[in-house]
């Protein structure tokens, strides 16, 4: 925990440098939610295809944070600030393809959410 997926477009693969992204997150993340940083995961997912808006040019990148319920909306929010800044700063723009990025944070069931390390 906390849980974190990126789905992005491929015309970004070559223009996101997405470990570093993750390990900034991670880095970053641990103190403001009091959770080991050995704990964190984020996995990325390229998206074949993606329109955005009317079909122009464009790619997205959506980040999921995934942490485990009772977290004060408050700290949610600046989960949210924090990724989408680091996300600019690993993120270089693509001539001729606007990107947009949105993020949310969601609650793990503690009652659904099961952990094993091996």
């Amino acid at each position: 925990m906390p849980h974190i997926t990126v789905e992005y477009s491929p015309e970004l693969s070559g223009a996101f440098d997405r470990r570093g992204f993750a390990l900034a997150l991670h880095s970053t993340l641990s103190p403001v939610v009091s959770a080991d940083i050995a704990g964190f995961k984020t996995r990325f997912r390229q998206v074949e295809e993606v329109v955005v808006g009317d079909g122009s040019p464009a790619a997205m990148v959506h980040v999921r944070v995934g942490l485990l319920t009772g977290r004060p909306v408050e700290l949610k929010q600046q989960v949210g600030r924090t990724s989408v800044d680091l996300l600019r700063d690993h993120l270089k723009p693509v001539e001729g393809v606007p990107a947009q990025v949105s993020l949310e944070v969601y609650d793990l069931d503690r009652e659904q959410y099961h952990k094993l390390v091996l």
